[in-house]
């Protein structure tokens, strides 16, 4: 079992969009996670933080935007999200804190 500190590093934040709200009615979540995280990972910090039961989890890795900053090209960064499906019963309020 991972340290709890170690799970907060895992979990980055929620996302909350109109197609992340969509998901919720079928009782999934999104959250913007590490790159370097698995899903079995992702599962065990979701479940150990927020004391839910996981289905499932899916992940896609969101490929960073090119952007212009102040007139110059940049880049954004690339971000990894995790749509977390829940047991039956179980859910999540994203809107308040841990």
């Amino acid at each position: 079992m991972t340290a709890k500190a170690d799970l907060y590093d895992v979990i980055r934040r929620p996302i909350v969009t109109e197609k992340s709200t969509m998901a919720s009615e079928a009782n999934a979540l999104v959250f913007e996670v590490a790159k370097d995280a698995a899903k079995p990972l992702i599962k065990e910090a979701v479940e150990t933080l927020f004391n839910v039961k996981v289905k499932a989890v899916n992940t896609v890795l969101t490929k960073g935007k090119v952007k212009r900053f102040r007139g110059r090209p940049g880049r954004r960064n690339d971000v990894k999200k995790a749509y977390v499906t829940l047991e039956e019963g179980h859910m999540i309020d994203v809107t308040t804190g841990l």
